[in-house]
């Protein structure tokens, strides 16, 4: 029988260390960049690759190779769509992630994918 992860000694050989999500945005819980919503289209700028970055935001700029919205972004990386907007703003006002030009009306099949992606969280 494993200890429950609230008493000592309560994570299991089989679990993945978890990584609270403040830990990720440094406590905040607001992005520096307003107006992302979760449809909107984020791609790598062409030099991103070759930045000094670490972890999450490491991650974001590989998956941005080709373009992603947010919600497909927290559904590929498991994290909350919150913390994703907080990095990809971080990223977004260091010139490291670009956003798309936003349609004036959403697709069908868009919408779809974005509701399935929220669903896969």
């Amino acid at each position: 029988m494993t200890t429950p992860w609230w008493q000592p000694g309560g994570q299991s050989v089989d679990e993945e260390p978890m990584v609270r999500p403040f830990m990720l945005t440094g406590g905040r819980t607001q992005p520096v960049h307003d107006g992302l919503r979760i449809e909107t289209q984020l791609h790598a700028a062409p030099a991103a690759l070759s930045a000094p970055l670490r972890f999450e935001s490491r991650r974001i700029v590989e998956l941005c190779q080709s373009p992603r919205s947010i919600a497909d972004l927290s559904s590929t990386l498991g994290a909350p769509l919150g913390v994703v907007r907080v990095i990809v703003a971080d990223l977004i006002a260091e010139g490291y992630v670009l956003v798309g030009e936003a349609p004036d009306e959403l697709s069908t099949a868009l919408i779809e994918r974005i509701r399935d992606r929220v669903r896969a969280l």
